[in-house]
């Protein structure tokens, strides 16, 4: 980073970003859910499962003994640190990790970067400044020395506002397989606004969750202890709590699907039978017949040669790829031609 100056750029008023952002995401949410029940058919975008509840349930996801994408992933980010480091060619860094969340994985990462003095800083993204206040406060007391600079931000802001301070080089983290909840058009015009804001030198480090047996897949996004379902249905529990609905949970049933031909697992909500559901803050009444689905979510599974032609559409060339001892899980390292 380019001195004090250029640092200061990187400050955010968490608690007055945060006041600002809810209030957005409400509005976001309510526009959301009117327009996917007016669809037909009708669906809900994937991204408003995370709200408090939802965020803990996916927790309880994370340790399910069929849910692998987590435990792969930081099987090679703890195996493969040093081949991490290696292809990074420009040293030292800076670490963005987009979508940080607590930072568990990446700590995986910084431990050794931040020992060997690879790392210039660390700046984790994500939405929630008390969060990444915490996680950095945290950070500081265990790595003595490691400068850290939380941006509670949407992705692409937080990108604009680094690049607008100069910094650089940096290795850029999107990890989990969450760029499989886009489909092909959409993840390519998403990648390509990550590389708008790169330059030669820097790199970007993706997670995807590899094409396999369908029984595994299929056994992650539909549990027999019911933990999916939960997280699928608090959705609609999120709108009676936000947006004043009536929605009842038990009249809808949670049902996963994988396609092996797209390379795709769909979740939907199901209604049990004819019903209402009033949402007052729309002023709107949404009808629903019996066994009526809602779409909740698409989680496209990749092969290695459908990564590397995603990285070459979006305008990155795959220069290393890690995978687990399984070959289930993918972490593409992808860099700036030319």
């Amino acid at each position: 980073m380019k001195g004090r100056e250029s640092r200061s750029h990187l400050i955010v008023e968490n608690a007055q970003w945060d006041a600002g952002r809810a209030a957005a995401d409400r509005q976001e949410f309510l526009r959301d859910v009117v327009e996917g029940l007016s669809r037909r058919p009708k669906s809900l975008p994937c991204r408003h499962f995370y709200d408090a509840e939802g965020s803990r349930i996916f927790e309880e996801i994370m340790r399910m003994p069929a849910y692998y994408p987590t435990r792969r992933e930081t099987e090679i980010l703890a195996r493969c640190q040093r081949d991490i480091r290696e292809a990074m060619r420009e040293e030292p860094f800076h670490l963005v990790d987009l979508g940080a969340g607590d930072g568990a994985k990446t700590r995986i990462l910084l431990e050794p970067f931040h020992r060997e003095g690879c790392l210039q800083s660390y700046v984790p993204v994500d939405i929630s400044g008390d969060s990444l206040s915490r996680m950095a406060e945290s950070l500081r007391r265990e790595m003595p020395g490691l400068v850290v600079h939380p941006l509670a931000d949407e992705y692409f802001p937080a990108l604009d506002r680094l690049s607008a301070a100069g910094l650089g080089p940096k290795l850029v983290l999107f990890l989990g397989s969450t760029i499989g909840n886009f489909d092909e058009r959409e993840a390519v015009s998403f990648l390509k606004g990550i590389r708008s804001f790169l330059e030669p030198g820097d790199a970007l480090l993706i997670g995807f969750d590899l094409r396999k047996d369908p029984g595994v897949i299929l056994r992650a996004y539909d549990d027999e202890d019911g933990i999916t379902a939960r997280f699928n249905l608090n959705l609609l529990a999120r709108i009676n709590r936000e947006l004043e609905a009536d929605f009842s949970p038990a009249g809808f049933l949670h049902h996963a699907v994988y396609d092996p031909e797209q390379g795709v697992a769909r979740s939907y909500l199901v209604s049990r039978r004819d019903q209402a559901v009033r949402i007052r803050k729309a002023g709107l009444t949404f009808r629903f017949e019996a066994w009526e689905s809602i779409h909740t979510e698409n989680a496209f599974k990749f092969s290695p040669a459908e990564i590397r032609r995603l990285a070459e559409a979006s305008g990155f060339l795959e220069s290393a790829r890690f995978s687990d001892r399984e070959a289930s899980f993918q972490n593409s390292f992808w860099t700036i031609p030319g």
